[in-house]
């Protein structure tokens, strides 16, 4: 059950003349079902080319920095023994 008045909704005073809706040009339309075109492949060469020469680089610099970190040695950690050693201590 309802309490109250209902709200009634605002109307327009019958003097005023109702106009044309203006329509407005909104533009090209994109059409949902156009397939989408493949990017253009820009010179495969040359960016192979430049992803080899970046890798390399990448790898020349980190031999010079462990060079520098380790100081001459081969490796940090410390091996307690060849792989055979360590596995016939288990059997």
């Amino acid at each position: 059950m309802a309490q109250g008045k209902l709200k009634v909704k605002a109307q327009l005073p019958k003097s005023t003349k109702k106009g044309k809706k203006v329509t407005r040009n909104k533009g090209v339309v994109k059409k949902a079902n156009r397939p989408a075109l493949p990017s253009k492949k820009k010179n495969p060469e040359a960016a192979k080319l430049k992803k080899e020469l970046a890798k390399t680089i990448h790898e020349s610099m980190e031999k010079e920095l462990r060079a520098k970190a380790l100081g001459g040695k081969s490796s940090l950690t410390k091996k307690k023994g060849t792989t055979s050693e360590t596995s016939k201590k288990r059997r």
